[in-house]
């Protein structure tokens, strides 16, 4: 700033004795370093790199939680429109951004490799402008065709969030030269039978009746999450590249300190994993959560 100020008044006020040669010099450095300054203040936006991790447990059972999946298809929406408002701001040949869509387990969906392969979006300077007309037609029909096929086979294999973090989050949620995003929907609970270990305290899975077991049901449950070094098992991962958003936390009401619980889990183990930032949130509608959601994906740029 200092440099255009002397820019400007050795123009200002140029002696006489300077030639126009080294006038339109110091005009050409002039102009240069203002475009420079606005550059710089304008921050080039980052490619985004956002997954979705579907719990579709007994939880989306309209029976069990009327209402909870079609919450879920709008905190998709508010995603998948964060998502394109970001790509629209971009400038065609600066498009590197990706969408796409995990579970574990698998739903029993025949078709779920197809559904799934759709939600798979990459963005590059080579896509066409159907692509981009696609998009919003793909994530307003598929999701809601899985949620309804996983509702309408009734087998709900359970959530094991915990060996997806420990065999995919890696490889599947982070890539370099991204800003990488998991959005996680799920209500906190986390238990498949094929991963159900405890060791030392710590355990790969939690649900009411575990934190009934562990008596953690007072105030005094961080206390005694600490004395007996309870919470979820962690992996020796650095997870400094990704960014975590749980969407859908729906504690029971048995207990009037289950909700601190769960979100005290979760914190030590992505704290433990050096999860690079992260947002627990618990059910709510989705109008109220979008905007929580738009600004956890624009907090990046700001």
């Amino acid at each position: 700033m200092k440099i255009l100020k002397i820019l400007f008044m050795l123009l200002l006020y140029k002696p006489i004795a300077m030639n126009s040669k080294l006038s339109n010099i110091l005009l050409g450095i002039l102009i240069i370093c203002v475009f420079a300054s606005k550059a710089k203040a304008q921050p080039t936006k980052q490619n985004l790199n956002i997954s979705f991790l579907l719990d579709l447990s007994d939880r989306i059972d309209p029976k069990k939680n009327p209402g909870i999946y079609q919450r879920d298809l709008q905190y998709i929406k508010s995603v998948q429109q964060a998502f394109i408002n970001h790509v629209k701001g971009k400038k065609m040949l600066l498009l590197k951004d990706q969408m796409q869509v995990f579970f574990n387990p698998l739903p029993n969906i025949s078709n779920i490799n197809q559904l799934s392969e759709q939600l798979k979006i990459d963005f590059t300077p080579k896509s066409s402008k159907q692509a981009f007309l696609n998009i919003d037609k793909v994530y307003a029909n598929n999701p809601a065709k899985i949620y309804q096929s996983a509702i309408k086979d009734g087998n709900y294999l359970g959530s094991d969030i915990w060996r997806f973090f420990k065999s995919n989050v890696q490889q599947y949620c982070i890539k370099p030269q991204h800003r990488n995003i998991l959005v996680i929907l799920t209500d906190g609970y986390i238990y498949h039978k094929a991963s159900k270990i405890e060791v030392a305290g710590k355990s790969s899975y939690i649900t009411p009746q575990y934190i009934q077991s562990k008596k953690l049901v007072n105030a005094n449950f961080a206390a005694l999450m600490q004395k007996n070094k309870l919470g979820f098992i962690s992996f020796p991962y650095n997870l400094k590249e990704l960014e975590i958003m749980v969407l859908g936390i729906n504690p029971s009401v048995k207990n009037p300190y289950e909700e601190d619980v769960i979100k005290q889990y979760w914190t030590d183990w992505f704290k433990a994993m050096n999860v690079k930032k992260f947002e627990l949130r618990t059910t709510d509608l989705p109008s109220n959560l979008a905007s929580v959601i738009i600004d956890f994906i624009q907090g990046g740029y700001k």
